[in-house]
């Protein structure tokens, strides 16, 4: 493939602590093990709070259960608008379940919620309609998705306002948010929330690459990002250490791997780290005694930035002692 440099970026370079290696005995699967704590807000993909990444293991339980996998990432940024992941009712999701606000724990919230976004996914594959428009369905309610099939079967700022204004009977309400402010110098009308899917969205703001594989790895990669680490796992459904991740991620895109770090090593065209490109991937050795060479694998973002399966899988920075301490280098795609 050809990977091109990004065409705007702006990483936060963010101070990692570590507080050691994920260390496992054996070759339990006969794969690599590895990976490493860190901490920070990300750089891209979902920037949700640490009290949200608290109940992805309950979100994406339930998120399987209701057939909704892929949607993880925008649950935890639902959660991220209803309530900063600290309320009980973390979700919001009560009156979904026709029960009064604020009945359900934290649990039942996450259940009901991922049972009632599944419906809402439902109904919009049934209509055509955009996923934009199940996101502001969960705070309108079904109908909105029927207003959307009735008005071009996409989801707008002006269907959302014009359904708000109809249901509200024009009535407008103060709505010193910023990105109210910024749209209409804050105010809404008075029925739900017609700036919901730009408030949830903005929890979902990827890094932006020019090279659409590159923009593919990259996509894909962020899904997953706050899952634990698991050795020897190499899908969503297993959970992904290092070699497990990338090439998962770069299967997304119609690019080939070996299942290990230290075949993918031997795979890749091999350059020094100041020549990476957003896409490459990065190299380490000795990270624990696997019985090979290379022994951790992540994917280069640019501005020695690395997104990786650590333990959660997330980013990491390569300027860290630890990181230049195993460094090889980096990978290039042959094509």
């Amino acid at each position: 493939m050809t990977i091109r440099n990004l065409s705007t970026i702006s990483l936060a370079i963010l101070t990692i602590s570590f507080m050691g290696i994920l260390m496992c005995v054996g070759l339990l699967f006969g794969e690599d093990s590895e990976g490493s704590n860190s901490s920070g807000t990300s750089p891209g993909g979902s920037s949700v709070s640490e009290e949200v990444l608290k109940h992805r293991s309950l979100v994406e339980k339930y998120a399987k259960e209701s057939d909704i996998s892929d949607y993880v990432p925008i649950l935890l940024a639902i959660i991220q608008v209803e309530s900063g992941g600290t309320a009980k009712d973390v979700m919001q999701s009560s009156e979904s379940a026709g029960l009064p606000p604020n009945s359900l724990d934290t649990l039942a919230s996450i259940k009901q919620g991922c049972f009632y976004f599944a419906s809402l996914v439902k109904r919009a594959k049934e209509l055509g309609c955009d996923q934009d428009s199940i996101i502001q369905a969960y705070n309108y309610g079904g109908g909105y998705i029927n207003h959307v099939a009735k008005n071009g079967k996409k989801h707008s700022f002006a269907l959302a306002e014009s359904f708000s204004k109809e249901k509200s009977g024009g009535q407008k309400v103060d709505y010193p948010n910023p990105i109210a402010i910024k749209e209409n110098g804050g105010w809404r009308y008075n029925y739900g929330n017609m700036f919901y899917c730009l408030l949830v969205k903005q929890y979902l703001t990827t890094i932006q690459f020019d090279d659409k594989t590159v923009q593919g790895i990259f996509d894909e990669a962020f899904k997953y990002e706050g899952m634990a680490y698991v050795f020897g796992g190499s899908s969503p459904a297993t959970g992904f250490d290092c070699s497990g991740l990338t090439q998962w991620c770069y299967a997304k895109v119609g690019l080939k791997l070996p299942r290990v770090a230290q075949d993918q090593y031997d795979a890749m065209s091999h350059i020094d780290l100041k020549d990476a490109k957003p896409g490459d991937l990065i190299f380490f050795h000795s990270t624990y005694d696997a019985g090979t060479y290379v022994t951790h694998v992540g994917i280069y973002a640019g501005e020695n930035q690395m997104f990786h399966a650590g333990d959660p899988v997330g980013w990491t920075n390569l300027t860290e002692p630890y990181w230049q301490q195993h460094l090889i280098g980096a990978g290039r795609y042959k094509q």
